[in-house]
Parts: structure tokens; C-alpha cells; sequence
């Protein structure tokens, strides 16, 4: 039960912004997610075009943005590793489409040098930090009135159902608006290519 507690704890954290719980939550999860994308990854041509840490940083990049919003509602942390294992195959899946794509197949490339093909360290720079804040504000900027209104319920810790009874609103209907607001947000700040 303080499994559970502590999960919980953290995903608000995540959810609030908290840098430290971000950290935490990718050093946890990011060995489990680059396993799954290096167990499907298996064409030696496609891992030159990108490899695993592509695909997680693009996983924890939706799943901060989305987390945010309050778009999930994660229990457990069993919930959590199967969530961000079924986003890195889609992510991987696009990926593998956009490299098989006619103009750039890449199954035409030559092998490159040895530094052609070196992964940038996996630490979070300032810069980066300062990058992912600026995103998210813009993320919370472009939300209407009224989604804003649901993403500061889901921030103070309330379920689906609660901000139902609170808006007189079907649960399932206001998360789906702020699914639909966060994915309009998402492909135009082109988070989901």
C-alpha cells in the first residue's frame, strides 16, 4: 500500500512540474522503455538512423506534456510501464514508416563512421530543463478557458468523477475535452510527429 502511496505522490509531483520528480520518474523507467524499443529494433539500418534514446526522449516528452494536462489517470506503477511501453512501439512504429518512406528508405544508406553514430548523453542539461518549462507554458497558454478550468482541478488531485459532479458534467466527457485540447495542442507544437 506505500508502493502505491508513494506512485501516486510522485505522478503528482510529475503532474505539478516538479523537476525532481521528472528526474526520478525517467531514471525508473527509461531502462524499461529502451528494452522495448532494442527488442523490436532489430534492423541494424533502422538503429542508424535513430536508436532507443530517440524514441524514449520522444515518449517522455508526450507523456510530461500529457501528464501535465492531466490526461492520465495512472494507479500503479505496473499502469505506468505498460502506458509508456505502448507509446515507445507507436513512437517506434512511426518511426520505422517515416524512414521506410520512398524518399528516404532506409535501406539505401551506407554505414557511416563510428562518431556518425554516437547517442548525445542522456543527462538533463539547463538548457533542456529551461526548454521543457517553456513548453509547457506554452502548452497551458493555448488551452481555452474552460480547459484550463479542468487542468487546474486535475492539478489540485481531483478524479474525473469529482470534477464531473463539481461541472455537472459526464466524467468521461471532460476528460475527453482535454484529450481532444491536448492533442490539438500536441500536433500543433509538433509533439506528435
Amino acid at each position: 500500500m506505500a508502493e502505491t502511496s508513494d506512485f501516486q505522490d510522485l505522478i503528482r509531483r510529475v503532474r505539478a512540474g516538479d523537476e525532481a520528480a521528472a528526474t526520478e520518474l525517467v531514471r525508473s523507467y527509461e531502462p524499461a522503455i529502451r528494452r522495448a524499443v532494442r527488442i523490436r529494433l532489430a534492423d541494424s539500418r533502422l538503429a542508424r538512423a535513430f536508436d532507443s534514446m530517440d524514441i524514449c526522449q520522444s515518449v517522455m516528452a508526450s507523456f510530461f506534456v500529457r501528464a501535465a494536462l492531466g490526461q492520465y489517470e495512472l494507479d500503479a506503477p505496473d499502469q505506468l510501464l505498460k502506458l509508456l511501453a505502448t507509446m515507445a512501439r507507436h513512437k517506434l512504429a512511426d518511426q520505422v514508416d517515416k524512414e521506410r518512406a520512398e524518399c528516404r528508405d532506409n535501406r539505401r544508406v551506407e554505414e557511416g563512421s563510428a562518431e556518425s553514430r554516437e547517442v548525445i548523453a542522456a543527462t538533463s542539461s539547463p538548457s533542456r530543463q529551461v526548454a521543457a518549462c517553456e513548453l509547457l507554458q506554452e502548452v497551458r497558454r493555448r488551452l481555452s478557458p474552460e480547459e484550463r478550468q479542468l487542468l487546474e482541478l486535475r492539478d489540485q488531485g481531483l478524479s474525473w468523477a469529482a470534477i464531473g459532479a463539481q461541472l455537472s458534467d459526464s466524467p468521461e466527457a471532460l476528460r475527453k475535452r482535454l484529450a481532444r485540447a491536448t492533442d490539438r495542442i500536441a500536433r500543433a507544437l509538433g509533439l506528435d510527429d
